[in-house]
């Protein structure tokens, strides 16, 4: 990896920082569709670092696997300062995903993750780049974790992986983020574990947040604040119609397992989310089906089945009511065809 002088620009606020060390290393590796805005949040708070310490505390490069520009999934270019090579063990490298499940997944991209962190150094996985992890056998027995909408597909693909519903973890040579803000949240972390809470702190102001890192471990929001409700009895339901979306559960079930009537129930569902409780369940099941189609190469039965309907007809009469579309032209839109992942969920669609 080549050598630069880490940029430390000029700026009004100050905040002394006492550090006898020479400055941390990262390396952001852009794969096609990467998120913009949780490969710049992941940067953006180590150049604040050096600017408010006026310190060379981090330098960053960011890489490609042949050394060319990239297209993030806003269709935004950015540039690499250099292709994709053996790193130094003191570099932690990022693998920098969005969408496209196969993009993280690449050869070049998959060993080398492997031989970094066989060699000893630190990986991470921003937004999707947790596939990349998956892939290199690097998270097995770890805690990790990766965007929520991509979540229910990874599982489907990596049975025996299951990723936490936080917006980042830290697990002894990983490093994972959900992205977006994640990425700022792991990053500040990782500020603090330097050079204190207080220095992190002050970051977290320039970067205009107002929770502190840590202070929001989920990514999502609990069902009661999205529901806008505060009744025990709604916020069980939902939470059992999430957990048996292919297993599903009649009215009466969910009912008796809430501990109150199905005409509760329903008078519960019409007044706060506006739909009877079977159209919400059907609901959750089919957003469960557009995931899977975008994000994994099952087929149309397999899907049908993953989220609890008897036959492929009743799933894609229902999917065209909800979506508009047949689900057959729905499948596979942002997905490169052609490579399928490595192996073979439940999705937290909740009403906003």
């Amino acid at each position: 990896m080549s050598t630069h002088e880490p940029l430390v620009p000029p700026g009004a606020a100050y905040y002394p920082v006492q550090s006898n060390r020479g400055p941390r290393t990262y390396a952001f590796l852009l794969v096609p569709g990467f998120t913009l805005l949780a490969f710049s949040s992941a940067v953006e708070p180590l150049r604040i670092a050096n600017q408010l310490s006026q310190k060379p505390l981090y330098r960053w490069r960011v890489l490609s696997e042949q050394g060319r520009p990239v297209a993030s999934s806003s269709g935004i270019v950015v540039a690499a300062d250099e292709a994709l090579g053996p790193l130094d063990r003191e570099t932690d490298l990022f693998v920098c995903a969005g969408n496209i499940p196969s993009a993280a997944a690449s050869i070049g991209v998959v060993t080398s993750v492997q031989r970094h962190h066989r060699f000893g150094g630190v990986v991470g996985g921003i937004c999707t780049g947790a596939i990349a992890l998956a892939h290199a056998g690097v998270l097995e027995d770890r805690r990790f974790t990766l965007h929520w909408e991509n979540q229910p597909g990874f599982l489907e693909d990596f049975p025996r992986l299951t990723p936490t519903g936080n917006r980042f973890e830290s697990f002894g040579r990983t490093l994972t983020c959900g992205g977006g803000a994640a990425s700022t949240d792991m990053m500040l972390a990782l500020i603090a574990r330097d050079h204190g809470a207080d220095f992190a702190a002050m970051v977290s102001e320039m970067c205009l947040r107002t929770v502190l890192a840590g202070a929001e471990p989920e990514q999502r929001s609990s069902l009661a604040v999205l529901m806008r409700s505060r009744s025990p009895a709604l916020i069980a339901v939902v939470k059992l119609m999430n957990e048996h979306l292919e297993d599903t559960l009649s009215l009466e079930e969910l009912a008796e397992a809430a501990g109150c009537s199905r005409r509760h129930i329903e008078r519960l569902f019409k007044a706060t989310v506006g739909e009877t409780p079977n159209g919400f369940y059907r609901g959750l099941r089919l957003d469960r089906g557009r995931n899977l189609l975008s994000t994994t190469d099952m087929t149309l039965l397999e899907v049908a089945t993953a989220c609890g309907f008897n036959s492929v007809s009743h799933f894609s009469k229902c999917f065209k009511a909800r979506f508009g579309t047949v689900p057959t032209r729905f499948s596979h839109r942002s997905r490169s065809p052609g490579r399928p992942l490595s192996e073979r969920g439940v999705p937290a669609r909740l009403p906003g």
